[in-house]
């Protein structure tokens, strides 16, 4: 597999220590080919080639002191070709089996997420605050000026999260739970979760 040169390093860390209850995420960290890759080190990886994702092509918010990021996907400048791109990441770095998952759990959340979710909303794909730094309220500072954007410019938004208990941070900034649905890679509930504008 080729060596990854880190950018945002230290963000990835907090997002890897913040999510490592996620369904989602365990999944891919599982699938990472331990004889060519030490499975935490790719899990960083991919958080790190995600930031940056969204840096060039989405919305992106990092905390000042490392603690957090969101990582958001707009439709608008999202396509194929950068789709493709992410795939290419996985085969290249994470291996073919770590592609291969993420793949099919993200197509088959497609499936019913798409038909719930407006064409044009924002999609907010990662956020995470590092453990010692939540119940702070940190976490609204990573969500809300892209709220704000995505009000003036007139779109709603939405997540999907594998992790109910987070249901009611969310539901205080409007989102509400379109649908639960069972993914069978994970063998895991997420819910889609949809903020229409000005909510």
């Amino acid at each position: 597999m080729k060596n990854y040169q880190f950018t945002h390093r230290d963000h990835a860390n907090a997002l890897y220590r913040s999510l490592t209850e996620d369904a989602f995420y365990d999944a891919l960290e599982q699938s990472i080919d331990m004889a060519n890759k030490n499975p935490h080190e790719g899990m960083l990886e991919y958080y790190d080639y995600s930031i940056l994702e969204a840096e060039r092509y989405g919305r992106l918010i990092l905390s000042d002191d490392h603690w957090g990021a969101s990582i958001w996907s707009v439709p608008s400048v999202m396509s194929g070709s950068i789709y493709s791109a992410k795939k290419q990441f996985l085969l290249d770095y994470l291996g073919e089996r770590s592609k291969d998952t993420y793949c099919t759990i993200a197509e088959n959340m497609d499936k019913f997420t798409k038909p719930i979710v407006p064409d044009n909303a924002w999609y907010l794909s990662i956020i995470g605050v590092d453990p010692e730094h939540q119940g702070k309220g940190l976490g609204l500072q990573l969500i809300e000026p892209v709220l704000k954007e995505a009000d003036a410019a007139g779109v709603a938004t939405y997540l999907e999260t594998y992790t109910p208990r987070n249901n009611s941070f969310y539901e205080r900034l409007g989102y509400v739970v379109s649908g639960t649905y069972h993914e069978p890679v994970t063998d895991a509930e997420y819910s889609v979760m949809v903020r229409r504008v000005g909510a």
